[in-house]
């Protein structure tokens, strides 16, 4: 729709107003970018010193002090788990509440509460668990003699209780995510499924899902963006072994040089890719309906 004469004066009030909130959302992120991108003799402030990649090379031969290579395939690893997890999980959720089943309300409340629940809370409310379940298995090691068990360190762990304090996370948005879908989503394609012979399985498998596909890419987008990033929820139950976010803010003390910068950088750029990968698959599900709608006899 065009539009005649002049803007408002609160249209240019406005745009500013969203400008200035753009630069504060992503300047620090910027700053750190352009940063990791200064020469030997750079430093962690303005102005930079040169332009060159020699804190990336650094970062690659690894800082020294930590593994970092083998945190970040932990965080890439645990991300992809709570991402499959999380899509899983929540559609089969969405599917049960579509139904209705006894207990549904309490059951959808305590889901939603841990989005409430302080981040650090939930750790440590994990983190106790799997303590208590250690000494668990210690005293029942003394009260058998089982030498597979006197043995025992912890069952905390990357897969364990890192695990489930990201999905304590990510479930609950993945679950609000299939709620919006299914509210909107049109019994009759279903009927229509089963009219034509379709059992339940075929009907979920060639109808609901190829229809819902864009929300359920969503829904793992969420999932790994939420456990790529996440610190507090993962920082009492991790176990011996750290998340890549956990080592970068241990750094962040012993590190003083545009190191910490570069490596900012490139989890930013894995966050960026998955972003990318997601909207991709979108572009790509909407062409391929687009040619199923355009070829004849469909």
């Amino acid at each position: 729709m065009r539009r005649d004469g002049p803007r408002p004066f609160s249209f240019y009030v406005l745009a500013a107003f969203f400008g200035l909130f753009v630069l504060f959302l992503y300047g620090p992120t910027l700053t750190i970018l352009a940063l990791s991108f200064q020469g030997p003799q750079g430093g962690l402030t303005f102005p930079m010193n040169g332009v060159s990649t020699f804190w990336f090379s650094r970062l690659w031969a690894g800082l020294g002090v930590v593994d970092i290579w083998a945190a970040f395939r932990r965080s890439l690893a645990l991300g992809l788990v709570v991402m499959g997890l999380t899509v899983t999980l929540a559609f089969f959720a969405g599917l049960a509440f579509r139904k209705g089943f006894f207990g549904q309300t309490p059951l959808f409340y305590v889901a939603v509460a841990s989005l409430i629940v302080p981040s650090i809370v939930v750790s440590l409310g994990i983190g106790l668990e799997f303590r208590l379940i250690d000494e668990g298995i210690k005293a029942l090691a003394a009260w058998t003699g089982w030498g597979v068990l006197q043995d025992h360190g912890t069952v905390m762990g990357l897969f364990t209780s890192a695990l489930g304090a990201h999905l304590t996370w990510t479930l609950p948005f993945g679950l609000l995510i299939m709620f919006a879908v299914f509210n909107r989503f049109n019994p009759a394609y279903e009927e229509a499924a089963r009219d034509l012979g379709a059992t339940g399985p075929q009907s979920l498998r060639h109808v609901v899902v190829p229809i819902i596909l864009p929300s359920l890419v969503g829904v793992a987008l969420f999932g790994f963006t939420l456990s790529w990033d996440e610190l507090a929820r993962t920082s009492q139950a991790i176990g011996g072994r750290n998340t890549l976010p956990l080592e970068l803010q241990g750094l962040t003390t012993t590190v003083t040089t545009p190191e910490i910068y570069a490596l900012g950088t490139v989890t930013t750029g894995v966050s960026l890719l998955v972003i990318g990968l997601a909207f991709g698959s979108f572009l790509a599900i909407q062409r391929r309906r687009a040619r199923r709608v355009t070829l004849p006899g469909t």
